[in-house]
């Protein structure tokens, strides 16, 4: 692999950190590198007019220009008060967090103290050198903005020192699993095992308490894949599974595809690991670049939800945690997902995992929301609400697990922001049969943030949340919000 995307693609794309709009939450689709970033919407547009325009007229008021009044609380508020403008209320937000500042900043501190467990969280390691992940800003750089910082054409946002800033001093994120992904050339890997295994304890060690947990990360089909899984079951350095069942996420000639439910491949894994009682596997499914399906027909296939209800049923005491949902989200516009939704009830691949409890009598099937909801919640807060909707329907509110996907994406405050103001609108819930997600720190919405992940990972969430609240990175949180009174608002990735 010589590139994430193709020249062709490149010449699409820019670079978020220097050509999106600094909004409190993104106004457009921000790429991971993992699937292409959809263009941005009619309505997109008009949200972010709008929020420029609160930003002028309030932030004047107040004494701020437009870039400190979006990165303060009440910034926050505006963009979620557009963004309701627009699509309709789909957001609990009062104008009032807007217009007065004090309303804002005791709502934010009121919620500081939630239980927030991010499953999934990456940043690449300090001696990274296929810096593949920023061809996008280098063509930026040679074609739209010569001008472009060389600091800024550095893999420095998504390596160790950044990653703590962003997830534990900018946002509300209290404990976090640090993930890794497969690359058929070892040489690609962002974070190997053993280096995901390190930081996790660099972090713990700092804290003082267990702010971290990591994954060790299978490569089912590579030559001496299960011996591996062997040792570091015996070294004891492992607190859950990741793996891709698409081999490779960025080589679509990958020689590595499978199956969950691959009984020669995966059943003697799944044994080991329950007998270790290290029974949580997260898998990658869904997020593919657009043009998997009609290229690499048989390799698109395995990023689907067909290989997990048979393999959950023969293994009831495996979790098996669906990464991103499975959720398909770069193969059609925004607008054309929801409207299909709206007509038939259904979302791509993510509807098929929600069907799978009933339709294999399991209760081991999780679905995270790691890019899915960021990118719906951004590009239409009505498909953000149709999606949390579908999954807590199929699969229980007590099987939906939080993720972030940052450092990809900057801070995940405005994530948690956005979760904690969703609500599915009244019409919605009657239609499809969902049920409301209540208040930022009610029972569904705590359930989601921390709770279910709690219970996967055996920790008590009180226990935890006296030990964080007395360690040294939030001694290191308060020093920083005292003398930072402000965000960057600063997203990472790709744009079109």
């Amino acid at each position: 692999m010589t590139q994430i995307f193709s020249d062709d693609e490149l010449k699409q794309f820019k670079y978020a950190q220097t050509d999106a709009f600094r909004s409190p939450v993104p106004t457009q689709i921000i790429s991971n590198g993992e699937f292409n970033p959809s263009p941005q919407t009619e309505q997109q547009l008009k949200v972010e007019a709008r929020i420029k325009q609160m930003a002028d007229e309030l932030g004047k008021k107040q004494g701020l220009n437009r870039r400190q009044f979006l990165t303060s609380a009440a910034g926050m508020a505006a963009a979620f008060l557009a963004m309701n403008e627009v699509f309709g209320p789909t957001v609990v937000v009062n104008a009032a967090e807007v217009a007065e500042p004090d309303r804002a900043l005791a709502r934010a501190d009121s919620l500081k103290d939630q239980f927030i467990f991010d499953d999934q969280v990456h940043f690449v390691h300090d001696n990274y050198t296929h810096d593949g992940l920023l061809d996008l800003a280098r063509y930026a750089a040679a074609h739209w903005n010569p001008d472009l910082p060389k600091d800024q054409l550095s893999l420095t946002q998504y390596k160790f020192q950044n990653f703590i800033h962003e997830i534990f001093l900018n946002s509300d994120t209290k404990i976090a699993l640090l993930s890794g992904a497969p690359f058929d050339n070892p040489d690609w890997w962002m974070l190997p095992n053993e280096q995901i295994r390190d930081a996790v304890n660099t972090v713990n060690k700092m804290a003082g308490t267990r702010r971290m947990y990591g994954h060790f990360v299978i490569t089912p089909k590579q030559d001496g894949w299960l011996d591996k899984v062997t040792e570091v079951l015996e070294s004891g350095h492992v607190d859950s599974w990741k793996s891709y069942t698409i081999g490779d996420p960025f080589t679509p000639t990958t020689k590595y595809p499978w199956r969950l439910d691959d009984e020669d491949l995966m059943y003697p894994f799944y044994e080991k690991a329950i007998k270790a009682g290290v029974n949580n596997l997260a898998i990658h499914k869904g997020l593919l670049p657009a043009d998997y399906e009609t290229s690499w027909p048989e390799v698109w296939k395995h990023a689907t939800a067909w290989d997990i209800g048979k393999a959950a049923k023969d293994w009831p005491e495996m979790n098996f945690i669906i990464y991103h949902s499975a959720l398909r989200p770069a193969f059609e516009s925004p607008d054309q997902a929801l409207a299909e939704f709206e007509k038939t009830g259904e979302m791509k691949w993510a509807s098929d995992l929600a069907r799978i409890p009933e339709k294999y009598g399991v209760t081991n099937v999780y679905a995270e929301l790691g890019t899915c909801f960021a990118n719906s919640a951004t590009t239409n807060p009505r498909f953000a609400a149709a999606l949390l909707g579908t999954l807590i329907k199929g699969l229980g509110v007590d099987h939906i697990v939080w993720g972030t996907d940052s450092v990809f994406y900057g801070s995940p405050q405005w994530q948690i922001e956005a979760l904690r103001r969703l609500e599915i609108p009244e019409e919605m819930q009657k239609k499809h049969g969902f049920a409301p997600l209540g208040p930022a720190d009610g029972p569904v919405k705590n359930t989601i943030f921390g709770l279910n992940s709690a219970k996967l990972y055996k920790l008590d969430p009180v226990t935890a949340m006296q030990a964080v609240n007395n360690d040294a990175l939030t001694r290191l949180k308060q020093e920083y919000t005292n003398t930072t009174a402000v965000r960057d608002n600063a997203s990472y990735g790709y744009i079109v």
